[in-house]
């Protein structure tokens, strides 16, 4: 069995893209996969369509219900602000080890490999004390660092990049997912980490057909699997 990390330098970088290709590229390959988002914010109980844990159920070929989303989402908020933001919006806190010991828990019952894909960034607030770096420190997994291909991405993956290793936690991987209508070109970006990172770097296309991201996924869940 085997568990991973998936962390990114922020907000709608592709964190849940990464995971629900991992999802899929396992299946592909028969493996067992699971899925954990512990944490959401913005999330729409009515209409929780195309949310984060959603996309994720989805992807694992599960119901979109609400026994569902509490198994792989136990915190959602529905302000689309910081996790601790959010939860005070709703007179809420998240309890730190609560949260850690439900991710313990589910990587103890795995059986294949269990993706637990964090909420914004490395630094993102999860209270008046812990981010998600904690909760990261915590877990001690493997960790996926995804990033966008914008205008300056590259001071937030070095950042991300150097926090995680200061740590000394395990960066298995540095993925950059391409933002859209970046007036940056996307393999410049690539070359440019290139020069400082020793972690294998990997780029997902997301204006191509998909099938192109398939070799990738593949690269990708053989460093984790």
């Amino acid at each position: 069995m085997s568990a991973v990390f998936i962390t990114g330098t922020g907000t709608g970088v592709g964190k849940t893209f990464v995971a629900t290709g991992l999802i899929r590229c396992f299946r592909e390959l028969r493996q067992p996969v699971d899925a954990l988002k512990p944490v959401v914010s913005g999330f729409d109980s009515v209409l929780p369509s195309g949310s984060d844990p959603a996309l994720l159920l989805e992807a694992l070929g599960r119901k979109v219900n609400l026994e569902e989303l509490q198994a792989i989402s136990p915190w959602r908020f529905r302000a689309p602000l910081s996790p601790d933001m959010a939860a005070r919006a709703e007179n809420r806190a998240i309890d730190f080890e609560e949260a850690a010991d439900f991710c313990r828990a589910a990587i103890a019952a795995n059986s294949g490999t269990l993706l637990i894909e964090g909420i914004g960034g490395v630094m993102v607030p999860l209270g008046k004390r812990h981010t998600v770096l904690d909760l990261m420190i915590a877990l001690h997994l493997p960790v996926i660092l995804v990033a966008g291909s914008y205008l300056g991405t590259l001071s937030h993956v070095l950042c991300a990049q150097d926090v995680i290793l200061r740590h000394t936690l395990d960066l298995r991987a540095l993925v950059v997912s391409e933002t859209k209508d970046s007036p940056v070109p996307f393999e410049a970006t690539l070359a440019t980490l290139a020069n400082f990172t020793g972690v294998p770097l990997l780029g997902l296309r997301r204006q191509g057909p998909e099938a192109q991201n398939g070799a990738v996924f593949r690269n990708l869940a053989g460093l984790i699997g």
